[in-house]
């Protein structure tokens, strides 16, 4: 059985049109389940989908408590799958159902986590584009597609090493990548949203980044080492200039060049405490041990 597991948030209008779509599908995924995980939608989101749950025994729903973001909905969708297999798929439209077959065919291959990138024309923006680049060049997670993924399939051994990580603040995408296992890809062409608008902002994809920096890598600590140590060494030869020239009678003028330095070194300083701080943070954040997310309420029928 193949799980497809969709994250929504305000995806009222979109829940009956993705659902026409599975049913459509018939036995070129054979047995599937949906699981649909509330991420405290506004709108009537967990109630169009426990109507359809109602009249389909293959249908099941989790209403998160408050709303904790995408990534989080989909590991609590993930953990909820029964399935062998767990395909991840947005409820906007714009990740095509006919792509699933194509996912479940590497799968069958023998691969074990199967991504759906973007293909190379089809206009990714420049933010995404340089995200990973850094995930694939400097964190080193290579296995991450270069232009962008936005659905897979894992298999069950992935799920359940999955289901072992707590991590508060951290990429999914990354940490699957980061798990191992045997990778393939399919591509296909990202479709234009059928009803309401992305939460995706600003601040949350900038938060992502940090996040799946920080969670994978130390460089950029070691980075903070390195140009401190430069710093130190050009600040020590810069007062050995100075005694110099005050021994040879030419002591060094300046109050405006004095400030320049103070100010560049001070920044600076204040730069690489705020990089420490994110660090720092993400270790008090993880050893208070809360939980992931909560649910406030299921639909659908219960798991065998």
């Amino acid at each position: 059985m193949l799980s497809i597991v969709t994250p929504a948030h305000n995806e009222a209008a979109n829940l009956e049109p993705l659902y026409a779509e599975l049913c459509a599908l018939g036995s070129d995924v054979g047995d599937w389940e949906w699981v649909l995980v509330d991420d405290h939608s506004r709108d009537a989101t967990f109630q169009v989908f426990s109507r359809l749950a109602a009249a389909d025994s293959r249908l099941r729903g989790v209403r998160l408590s408050r709303n904790y973001g995408s990534h989080k909905a989909i590991l609590c969708g993930l953990r909820e799958a029964q399935g062998e297999a767990a395909a991840v798929l947005a409820a906007d439209g714009q990740d095509p159902v006919s792509v699933l077959p194509l996912l479940l065919e590497r799968w069958r291959d023998g691969f074990q986590v199967v991504w759906a990138a973007r293909a190379e024309n089809a206009g990714s923006p420049l933010f995404s584009r340089l995200y990973y680049l850094l995930m694939r060049r400097f964190v080193g997670l290579t296995e991450m597609p270069v232009m962008g993924a936005d659905f897979f399939l894992a298999d069950r051994r992935v799920l359940d090493a999955l289901s072992r990580f707590n991590e508060q603040n951290v990429s999914l995408f990354a940490l699957l990548c980061s798990l191992g296992f045997r990778h393939s890809q399919v591509t296909y062409t990202k479709q234009a949203r059928r009803h309401g608008q992305s939460g995706w902002t600003l601040a949350k994809k900038i938060k992502l980044v940090v996040d799946s920096v920080v969670a994978f890598t130390y460089l950029p600590i070691r980075y903070m080492l390195a140009f401190g140590s430069l710093v130190g060494a050009c600040g020590f030869l810069y007062a050995l200039f100075i005694i110099f020239n005050y021994l040879h009678g030419d002591p060094t003028q300046g109050w405006s060049s004095l400030m320049v330095v103070v100010l560049l070194l001070g920044g600076t300083q204040m730069m690489m405490l705020g990089v420490l701080g994110e660090y720092i943070w993400r270790a008090l954040d993880e050893s208070r041990a809360r939980p992931l997310y909560l649910v406030e309420a299921v639909t659908g029928s219960p798991p065998e």
